[in-house]
């Protein structure tokens, strides 16, 4: 999208579309600065909020406790004396699979209240109400109700004690978990704020990662003049075609598993530990000095996908399978997974993957092998297809292996008399241009690790792309796209995981101080957030690196501890690299 400077006297914006990228601009006069959020105090007790609340609309409200300061910690901290609100909205009967469903939600409420509202959108396939901590990235040190949120998570509008992806059987299920759910909840969570602290939120904040990322990018814009802040992290806005094309590599992986493809392990086999070891290894080799420090890290990614060739940077292997080679068939398989999925005709409806040192990272195999065959299974073939298919259910391993890709693909945009809304509308943002969050004064942040396996950074920057299409390489003022070098999916892998966006994106807000560099940690031994086991010995345990917004890249300044970000700037990627430090 293009958004103007300040100083600019007019802007334009470039639409988004999921398939269609070719939009007509739109004029925007610049936006409001949203004032400051002002603190407020909790009115009565936790226990008799019940009673001041004076009915909420279709609502339950099954608890209201106080939960005593240091329950509750992060980063080895407590967290202040707040209560716990619990409830259920929306309670029905299914006409479809005659199940019960409501929308449960939790909702905690700080005694010292920031006047801030925080939505916490859940991954995977929700179904549970999370913990409403707010919290985001590796070992998070703090997060939004430590910082004095109102902090509402909710299980999006069923249970996975219902049967897991069989809610998608109910077309209401389905549109919940897609947008609805956050469309019910906004408005009662407002309501019950403003019962407690005797006045509405100042200012209201949605955020998540993984699923919970794509919950946030949908609200902002389907709900835009509801919100303030938006933090999406590893948004799979496009998780539809992301689940099927996790499926069409499965499929890949298959023809060259010596094992049993049906089972993780087997399919496993495919691409071993100590193979996905060596191409790191290799990715490192071409790729890591280009940020000018051999450091286990890849900074300048787009430089690094024209440096570094699996065919010709990989050993073939000549004779057995010994993890220092790959035979030119895996070659072949891998190479055209990293490129992304098509159709039969060669079309492509997912996105490509960077190859990046975080490759070998230790989640890389859960999502590779395991998500295929038993969660993209039940999601494609339960939650998104029209009509769902109940062999998802009974045996996924052999639904995803055997799959039509092509079908599936269109039966992911289709629609029929029961289910009126195709997976493609209810899970994504469709051709939002994100104009109502701009015209409004809202901010949108977003962090990607590199080197995620489901949910690919490069559909991401393509994402935010179309979104600066008309900004003829300037800055956007209302969006930031973060890439982490080395990070898997959310968290974790060889990389500088843990950083707080929260708090940037609230200073931006409502300080108008638009982000650029933000400090990150690795979380080596003695990690108050949590030990990341990815992370190479040969590092400092509290090494830390600048994330620089999109398209900049951090490249080392030529003298100081490498190990510092403070030694890093942020440059564009086609700078020249400094003198070479090895670690």
């Amino acid at each position: 999208m293009s958004h103007p400077h300040p100083r600019l006297r007019a802007a334009s914006i470039a639409a988004l579309a999921c398939s269609a990228l070719s939009a007509p601009a739109l004029a925007l006069a610049a936006p409001p600065q949203l004032p400051p959020a002002q603190p407020g105090s909790f009115a009565g007790t936790c226990e008799d909020l019940p009673a001041r609340l004076g009915g909420l609309a279709n609502t339950v409200i099954t608890a209201s406790t106080t939960v005593p300061a240091g329950t509750l910690s992060q980063g080895g901290q407590p967290i202040a004396e707040h209560c716990r609100v619990t409830g259920r909205m929306n309670e029905r009967v299914s006409p479809v699979d005659g199940k019960t469903y409501a929308i449960g939600f939790e909702m905690r409420l700080p005694k010292a209240w920031n006047g801030r509202f925080y939505h916490q959108g859940n991954g995977g396939i929700d179904g549970s109400v999370v913990t409403a901590l707010g919290a985001l990235g590796g070992g998070p040190l703090t997060g939004a109700l430590k910082q004095g949120f109102a902090v509402l998570s909710s299980d999006a509008g069923h249970t996975l004690a219902q049967g897991g992806p069989a809610f998608g059987l109910d077309p209401q299920a389905r549109k919940d978990y897609g947008y609805a759910a956050v469309g019910a909840l906004t408005p009662m969570a407002k309501q019950l704020i403003a019962a407690a602290y005797e006045r509405a939120p100042d200012r209201s904040y949605f955020g998540g990662c993984s699923n919970g990322g794509r919950h946030t990018l949908v609200a902002a814009a389907r709900y835009a003049q509801e919100y303030d802040g938006f933090l999406a992290g590893a948004p799979g806005y496009r998780l539809p075609l992301a689940a099927l094309a996790n499926i069409w590599g499965a499929q890949r992986y298959a023809t060259v598993a010596t094992g049993d493809p049906a089972t993780p392990a087997g399919l496993e086999t495919a691409y071993t530990a100590a193979e996905r070891t060596l191409v790191a290894n290799a990715v490192l080799a071409r790729c890591d000095a280009l940020d000018g420090a051999v450091d286990g890290l890849v900074q300048d990614t787009k430089a690094c996908q024209k440096a570094f060739k699996l065919k010709r940077d990989v050993p073939t292997c000549t004779g057995a399978r010994d993890g220092s080679c790959l035979t030119d068939t895996q070659k072949s398989v891998v190479d055209g997974i990293f490129k992304g999925a098509t159709t039969s005709a060669g079309a492509a409806f997912y996105n490509s993957f960077p190859y990046d040192s975080g490759v070998g990272g230790s989640g890389t195999a859960f999502w590779e092998f395991t998500a295929p065959l038993n969660l993209d299974s039940g999601a494609v073939g339960v939650i998104f297809k029209v009509p769902p298919s109940i062999a998802a259910l009974t045996n996924g391993p052999a639904f995803s292996l055997g799959l039509g890709i092509d079908q599936a693909l269109s039966e992911l945009q289709a629609t029929d008399a029961t289910y009126t809304e195709s997976a493609m509308s209810f899970m994504t943002p469709g051709d939002s241009d994100f104009g109502d969050v701009y015209r409004r004064g809202g901010k949108i942040m977003v962090y990607h690790g590199v080197s995620d396996p489901i949910f690919s950074v490069d559909d991401t920057v393509d994402w935010y792309r179309h979104l600066l299409a008309n900004s003829k390489g300037k800055r956007s003022d209302f969006a930031r796209l973060y890439r982490v070098p080395g990070m898997g999916h959310c968290s974790g892998g060889p990389a500088t995981d843990q950083a707080d966006f929260l708090s940037p994106l609230v200073a931006w807000v409502e300080q108008g101080q638009a982000p650029q560099a933000i400090v990150a940690q690795a979380r080596g031994t003695g990690n108050p957030g949590g030990v990341n086991a990815d992370v190479p010995a040969s590092w400092s345990p509290s090494r830390t690196r600048p994330l620089c917004p999109f398209p900049q890249v951090a490249r080392y300044n030529g003298s100081g501890d490498v190990e510092q970000a403070a030694n890093w700037s942020c440059q564009a990627p086609s700078a020249p690299t400094t003198k070479t430090a090895r670690r």
